[in-house]
């Protein structure tokens, strides 16, 4: 019998699917988790990710499209590079067009008790 992933693992299963050139929010990942009030451990487990290549950390933001985890990733630009590199637009630490380009995972995938 397989044991319950814990709530990081969770997290990075959903992290794992926003596709390139999309970005969500901290907050937006604990609703999906059904854990409303765990967006701070959202982004905790975005800083314990940067040693893993297959977390796309640099997609998640805060709730305002600003990139507030960017002291996290290696060179202070570093996390602004990997999202420009996937063609999105950002300006002053802050996405452009940030509501077009969010990616609810409310919206985008099952509900895990599905």
């Amino acid at each position: 019998m397989a044991a319950e992933p814990n709530f990081f693992e969770r997290v990075y299963e959903v992290v794992k699917q926003i596709p390139s050139g999309r970005v969500t929010s901290y907050g937006a990942v604990a609703r999906y988790l059904g854990s409303a009030q765990s967006s701070r451990m959202v982004g905790w487990a975005m800083n314990s990710s940067h040693n893993r290549e297959d977390i796309p950390a640099q997609r998640v933001v805060n709730r305002l499209g600003m990139l507030t985890g960017k002291h996290h990733f290696g060179g202070t630009s570093a996390m602004q590079q990997l999202l420009e590199s996937e063609g999105v637009k950002i300006k002053e630490n802050q996405i452009l067009d940030f509501k077009t380009i969010f990616w609810d995972p409310n919206l985008e995938l099952k509900k895990p008790s599905e």
